[in-house]
């Protein structure tokens, strides 16, 4: 049994053939990369535009917390007109933002306000890759795909950007800080007619019972004749998390079910043609107003399940900017004195930390949920996803305890376990952000999109504070102590993981926006 079952509309996207979802996955990850690399564009110039525009170390780290801000702003309007009218027109509006930005940053050099403002823009553009794409992984794939890919696409949005400062120091050193504005500007406006051409719109509005997989749905001699016929992608005969030996749970349809699946009724759909899909938009999604779902996420950050997944997310991103502050103020200092190519090596351990994140993150993504599946008799809980907590709590919290201790005397500790401990916290930080949006998806599939909201302000506004006060709460409080604090308010944050599976339950009760409509 799939979940969700797909319709039998051709427009459907779970109709489409795997390699074509798979292509269109992978335009948005390679589209992701990119954009994921403007948030720590400028980690390895910290020195550089110190003195190349005679500001204090602050004003160049709000360089990054305005880019934030920016992000977590435009994040919170985008996803409402993505709910009203679908997530392409946002694609193709995000990635001519980054190349116009992009352009504005490299012609920026004798003005900081306009770095700065061309930094916010690029904040804007940044926002519809880290809102909507793992929502688009929902949209393009079954419960059982999702895994995997899940982790790639969190890979493409994270990735990328620890290894971000390695190249953009030696670019810096050899061709100057604004090519690393106008090399961005050129491989996204490269990437964008891949964006025009093969990303046609992945939202799609389908009957509620084909989401829900209790409700016993007879077949049709439509949907009897295969796979193949249908529209239907092959190869997924099999069910997803079901074990092939345990009941099906049903439960009778009640006289409402009963109806709309009459409204619903199989019938032959006519699919759209190729050029139609060209255009930015393809209709409302919903008759909602746009203000009405605007607002909507706010009622969110009260539900329990959602509070969790931007606690468990965002409060290791954010401990990782405040790491990436750290690296520009001490090994840019003595004793170390790096200068910016050696400081943007410094990112290698998070680079090669987030790679192995990704890769434990998938190999126990599906997995782990199959195991639980078969041990709860068959029927498999999102709840299953949250495991991946479990080699957060002892990687991302080791990482903060060692880092804040070496990083106190790099004069005794040099800089290799420094480098070290990042990448040990980011491979917790990855596993972290795979296990929420995991859960998001599958848990809220109804209300995805408003909680990846939730997780995207909720990650930045959180960035941004740490960039603005983060340095004089370092400068005063000590690297040592400061981390010790970090680190323990993480493992209270991942111990309530605890709570979330001992009372998940009751949670669904808690009346969602989309059930109050």
């Amino acid at each position: 049994m799939l979940i969700p079952q797909p319709s039998n509309d051709p427009n459907d996207p779970l109709n489409w053939p795997l390699w074509r979802r798979d292509f269109i996955l992978a335009i948005l990850c390679v589209l992701s990369v990119i954009a994921s690399t403007l948030s720590p564009l400028l980690a390895a110039n910290t020195l550089t535009l110190t003195l190349h525009f005679t500001r204090p170390f602050s004003d160049i780290a709000l360089l990054t917390g305005y880019h934030l801000l920016g992000v977590g702003v435009a994040g919170f309007l985008f996803v409402a007109s993505a709910r009203v009218w679908g997530k392409r027109h946002l694609y193709l509006l995000g990635t001519v933002i980054i190349i116009i930005s992009s352009i504005w940053g490299g012609y920026s050099k004798n003005s900081y306000t306009s770095l700065l403002w061309a930094r916010v823009f690029q904040g804007v553009g940044l926002a519809p890759f880290e809102a909507l794409v793992n929502a688009s992984v929902g949209d393009l794939f079954y419960v059982h795909e999702r895994g995997k890919r899940m982790a790639l696409s969190n890979l493409a949005l994270f990735g990328g950007a620890f290894f971000t400062p390695v190249i953009v120091g030696k670019m810096t050193s050899t061709l100057g800080w604004q090519w690393c504005f106008w090399m961005l500007a050129i491989f996204t406006g490269a990437m964008l007619p891949l964006v025009v051409f093969f990303c046609p719109e992945t939202t799609f509005n389908r009957p509620d019972y084909l989401n829900d997989p209790t409700l016993d749905r007879p077949r049709t001699s439509f949907e009897g004749r295969g796979a193949a016929e249908a529209g239907r992608p092959q190869g997924h005969e099999m069910s997803d998390y079901r074990s092939e030996d345990s009941p099906t749970p049903t439960k009778q349809p009640t006289s409402n079910e009963a109806s709309v699946r009459a409204l619903h009724a199989p019938q032959q759909q006519q699919q759209t043609p190729y050029t139609q899909t060209l255009l930015p938009f393809s209709g409302r999604k919903t008759p909602d107003s746009f203000l009405k779902l605007l607002l909507r996420p706010l009622p969110l950050f009260l539900h329990p399940s959602i509070l969790w997944a931007c606690l468990i997310q965002g409060t290791l991103i954010g401990w990782t900017v405040l790491i990436g502050i750290i690296l520009a103020a001490v090994m840019l200092l003595p004793p170390l004195s790096f200068n910016e190519v050696q400081t943007g090596y410094m990112y290698t351990g998070a680079f090669v930390g987030a790679l192995l994140g990704f890769a434990l993150a998938g190999l126990l993504a599906d997995s782990s949920a199959r195991r639980l599946t078969r041990l709860n008799a068959g029927v498999y809980e999102p709840e299953f996803r949250m495991l991946l907590v479990a080699p957060q709590l002892v990687f991302g919290c080791a990482g903060l305890y060692g880092f804040g201790f070496v990083a106190d005397d790099v004069r005794r500790y040099g800089w290799v376990w420094p480098d070290f401990f990042f990448g040990v916290e980011v491979l917790g930080m990855v596993l972290g952000a795979v296990a929420s949006a995991l859960y998001i998806v599958d848990a809220h599939r109804d209300v995805a999109v408003e909680a990846f909201t939730c997780l995207l302000v909720f990650k930045n506004l959180f960035s941004f504070a740490l960039t603005y006060k983060g340095y004089d709460w370092l400068v005063e409080g000590g690297i040592k102590e400061t981390f010790v604090a970090v680190a323990s308010v993480q493992v209270g944050v991942c111990c309530l993981t605890v709570f979330m599976c001992e009372f998940s339950p009751p949670f669904p009760l808690f009346p969602l926006p989309s059930r109050l409509s």
